[in-house]
């Protein structure tokens, strides 16, 4: 499968929706994306990844809405919408029976960020405003950070929507908000102070 222009984003929501894995450009890295409803598309990312079925895959998102119907309380993301697009992760409780494991943990958690990229937001929005990502490398090798980076770590079958480089790897700030008061548990670019969070 070709690289694809940045521009091409309704071929790649198309390949999405049919149930395909992809990889995208962030804010960050490139991702390897698939529907978070669709367990099939969901474990191929993990086995493309060669990574552990289990292991937590991250819920991007284009707005607090689109997220809203999966989360156990609707509006959990109210107090950490104001920080997004950007560099922050927040875990919170998931509602039963919307996204599939491994986004959803074994304690029923899963975490939100909103990357700060425009083409990655549109691709989310095109299907559906909630997308399953992980960063585009084989298990235990280093992030790709472009187009050709991708397509050397997983050859030419997989669809790669070329956004140009992506040079940033520094770690957002995780935040817990399932319990009384938000708790760090990944220190970042946005503090505890800002959150109102314990450390």
């Amino acid at each position: 499968m070709p690289i694809l222009n940045g521009t091409a984003v309704a071929r790649v929501v198309t390949r999405i929706l049919a149930g395909e894995v992809v990889a995208i450009p962030t804010d960050t890295v490139y991702g390897l994306a698939a529907l978070p409803t669709d367990g099939v598309a969901v474990r191929s990312l993990a086995d493309l990844k060669g990574r552990e079925q289990q292991q937590p895959i991250a819920v991007l998102i284009d707005s607090v809405e689109a997220i809203a119907p999966f989360l156990e309380v609707p509006n959990a993301l109210d107090g950490v919408a104001r920080f997004w697009p950007g560099a922050l992760t927040a875990v919170v409780l998931a509602r039963p029976g919307g996204l599939v494991e491994p986004l959803v943990t074994s304690t029923a958690t899963i975490g939100v960020r909103m990357p700060d990229d425009e083409i990655a937001r549109a691709v989310i929005r095109g299907c559906g405003g909630v997308l399953a990502v992980t960063s585009a490398n084989r298990h235990g090798e280093p992030p790709a950070t472009s187009a050709a980076e991708v397509m050397a770590a997983f050859g030419d079958d997989l669809l790669i929507l070329d956004g140009g480089p992506r040079d940033s790897t520094a770690p957002s700030t995780v935040v817990d908000l399932t319990g009384e008061r938000p708790r760090i548990l990944r220190a970042g670019p946005i503090s505890a102070a800002d959150l109102g969070a314990e450390e």
